[in-house]
């Protein structure tokens, strides 16, 4: 994985449970802070630690227009790009820190 780019992820509480949409530069780092509760607020109050679903992009706007598009979309939109990439829903951590 190419360290700090841009990324849009998709965090789940459990399979086909809630859901997070967020947007970072520094995705390693992101989603350690959401895994072990640094930042307060809703991932935290509902538990929302599984990284389901990630893409990179190459300039920080483009990932910021990708995560709008995406918090736009119905749930059975997000769910089918989950599940398209990642269905059996596996925590992609490990994928990310190598």
């Amino acid at each position: 994985m190419k360290e700090k780019q841009p990324a849009v992820y998709i965090l789940a509480s459990r399979v086909k449970g809630t859901l997070y949409i967020g947007v970072t530069s520094d995705l390693v780092k992101r989603i350690w802070e959401h895994r072990n509760d640094v930042i307060e607020g809703f991932t935290q109050r509902y538990g929302v630690h599984v990284l389901v679903h990630y893409e990179q992009h190459a300039s920080m706007e483009a990932a910021i227009t990708r995560e709008k598009q995406l918090k736009k979309w119905n749930r059975a939109w997000k769910l089918r790009l989950i599940e398209d990439r990642n269905p059996d829903w596996r925590d992609l951590w490990p994928e990310i820190i190598g």
